[in-house]
């Protein structure tokens, strides 16, 4: 029998072309699907007495501040509440590396790899179509560019992390089950700017 093909959560949704209003437009925004990411929540222990300061993950150290992402080349890691955060990477051994570095008597170590639908939109108008269904301030002394914030968009819970401003860029993180629906709000949030469905790089 053969094995059954392992699906990206925006398979059926995500169909390569132009949309919108696209006609005669330059720098029409950019949305892909991200596919394959190893994606670990860490939270610490009450119990623990580890020292978040001395933790580092793949070179990278925890942040300890509220929005915050410390990042490399190949490892983002979000601060997503008090004593908890994201770690994504394109690495496949990222599970080993986390092992590596603590201890599971110190932290709760989940692997949510397969629970996740994950978006790129890039362009100038980015900010634009997030501003649609988004409450909080995307002024630029509230939100930069390695921030993430935990919010909703139209309703659906959605983790933001903000990469750049040159142009603007955000990853979009939503529950695998959601992922349909909220594939559907982005690009029909962007229709009036007209974006191009593409291949993540």
């Amino acid at each position: 029998m053969e094995q059954a093909q392992n699906l990206s959560p925006l398979h059926f949704d995500h169909k390569l072309g132009l949309f919108g209003d696209h006609e005669n437009k330059e720098n029409l925004l950019k949305i892909s699907e991200i596919k394959d990411l190893s994606i670990f929540q860490i939270a610490k222990f009450k119990k623990s007495s580890i020292e978040i300061e001395k933790v580092t993950i793949n070179q990278l150290n925890l942040p300890t501040e509220s929005l915050k992402v410390s990042h490399n080349q190949e490892t983002r890691v979000l601060w997503t509440g008090p004593d908890t955060w994201l770690i994504i990477s394109k690495k496949i051994d990222l599970k080993d590396e986390i092992y590596k570095s603590i201890r599971d008597e110190d932290f709760a170590i989940t692997d949510i790899s397969q629970s996740r639908a994950v978006l790129q939109i890039s362009g100038v108008n980015a900010k634009n179509v997030l501003k649609k269904g988004s409450p909080i301030n995307f002024n630029e002394n509230m939100f930069k560019p390695n921030n993430c914030v935990n919010t909703t968009y139209n309703g659906i819970n959605i983790l933001i992390d903000y990469l750049d401003d040159q142009p603007f860029c955000f990853n979009l993180y939503a529950l695998r089950s959601f992922g349909g629906s909220f594939y559907h709000s982005i690009t029909d949030s962007s229709l009036e700017y007209g974006y191009e469905a593409v291949s993540y790089t």
